[in-house]
């Protein structure tokens, strides 16, 4: 979230890859520039820090440079189903470190949305019929971007013993959620946001409470430049089912407590 965030990945990524020795790395980038939306230069930083896949969201193309850039850079995904016309994939098979093939492909929620989108059920299913997991997927993450809680939980039951994690995006606050559904998945409803929680949602604090207050605006949302946390979540998989066998909330400096794996 903004350009703390961005310094929070920057920073901190590399030592936790080589730390806690963690083979691929998944990034939702959607609101790391300015907030709205990822230009080139700001994926490239997050690659480079360490990222092996960058997902977007509902402001996927809220910078217009991204029109092009998706379409050279393999490892930014935009929504499964989002416009059929839309530039890039919602869905890829990558390497990780180790060369276990790791499919990622993320979806947007209809449930209080801006706008409608494709059903994201549907779309999950055909890719994951597609890519059974153990066999043409050694790992498969579903990034599930939508602002209501029940339709992550619907997808991750949808998706279980058919993914290694189903994780949630888009409302920027971690939460407590973190399990193992019966079938193997890997689950939480919000991974948290990478960025300044002494915050609305990110947001410097004065502007979104004024609205709130007033039912007015006077000035544009711009982001909190506090410390940042930076919040995830980790997984580990066992290497024949592709199923989740631990995983753990990631919270790392800022104003959220330390969470040691």
């Amino acid at each position: 979230m903004g350009r703390v965030g961005r310094a929070a990945v920057a920073a901190r990524l590399p030592g936790l890859r080589e730390g806690w020795r963690l083979d691929f790395v998944v990034v939702n980038g959607e609101n790391a520039s300015s907030g709205m939306g990822l230009t080139p230069d700001h994926a490239k930083a997050l690659l480079a820090a360490g990222a092996d896949c960058v997902t977007l969201g509902d402001h996927a193309f809220d910078q217009k440079d991204m029109l092009r850039f998706i379409e050279t850079e393999p490892r930014i995904l935009r929504p499964l189903n989002f416009a059929k016309e839309a530039p890039g994939k919602g869905a890829r098979v990558y390497l990780d470190r180790r060369g276990r093939k790791v499919l990622v492909t993320q979806v947007l929620g209809q449930v209080f949305m801006k706008r409608p989108f494709d059903d994201p059920f549907s779309a999950v299913d055909a890719v994951l019929r597609a890519h059974p997991l153990g066999g043409l997927a050694q790992a498969v993450l579903v990034d599930m971007h939508c602002e209501a809680t029940s339709e992550k939980m619907a997808m991750g039951h949808w998706c279980d013993g058919r993914a290694s994690l189903v994780v949630g995006t888009h409302t920027h606050v971690p939460t407590a959620d973190t399990m193992i559904l019966g079938g193997g998945t890997g689950y939480q409803s919000d991974a948290g946001m990478c960025g300044d929680f002494n915050s609305v949602i990110g947001m410097d604090k004065a502007e979104p409470m004024r609205r709130f207050i007033t039912g007015m605006a006077k000035d544009r949302f711009t982001p909190a430049n506090d410390e940042a946390t930076l919040c995830g979540v980790y997984i580990e998989t066992d290497d024949r089912s592709g199923k989740a066998t631990r995983i753990a909330p990631v919270r790392v400096g800022g104003k959220l407590a330390q969470a040691e794996l």
